[in-house]
């Protein structure tokens, strides 16, 4: 129902960069649209075309280095290729540390953990993700569950692109 959008004047920010995770990508935006988010999606550099894993096409919104994290209520950062770069840019990480200081969401699934791991905000919490980087989990601190999807305080996170539905209920239920 158009009544019904538990996330009306919600922002979220998503991370986008080549090779991707298509489905961790699109699913989570489109669900949360729906919801009634405004979604924004952050590669680094604007308007720019980056390729999935899968080859789907996805354009910046806008560039990781002109984010303002304090104007953002969530974080949603797909898997894929694409976090293990991502993760070596410290303005990411200080983005992902801002979220982390006010208690606001960070979602991330599958290999997307790998930028919170880098951003040292993982010590004590308890988290799933790909088990590709289960050790990368468990070596950062955090407590390792093998579940279609784990909400420790803000954090939301979920295993592969099979675990999105759990993933996006949860994003919504706690940002709500």
């Amino acid at each position: 129902m158009l009544e019904d959008l538990p996330l009306k004047n919600k922002r979220v920010l998503m991370f986008t960069g080549d090779i991707y995770e298509d489905l961790e990508l699109w699913y989570p935006k489109y669900r949360l649209m729906e919801a009634g988010a405004e979604v924004v999606v952050a590669g680094p550099e604007a308007n720019t075309l980056y390729l999935g894993k899968n080859g789907y096409p996805n354009v910046s919104d806008a560039r990781i280095s002109e984010v303002q994290a304090s104007s953002y209520d969530g974080l949603v950062v797909p898997g894929g290729f694409m976090p293990d770069k991502l993760r070596r840019d410290p303005l990411v990480l200080e983005i992902v540390r801002h979220f982390h200081e006010n208690q606001k969401c960070i979602a991330a699934v599958c290999h997307g953990g790998w930028i919170p791991i880098s951003a040292g905000v993982y010590q004590g919490v308890r988290v799933t993700g790909s088990p590709g980087i289960k050790d990368d989990l468990v070596n950062a601190g955090a407590i390792w569950e093998d579940a279609d999807v784990v909400v420790d305080r803000h954090f939301v996170c979920s295993r592969k692109p099979d675990d999105l539905p759990a993933f996006c209920r949860e994003i919504i239920r706690l940002m709500a």
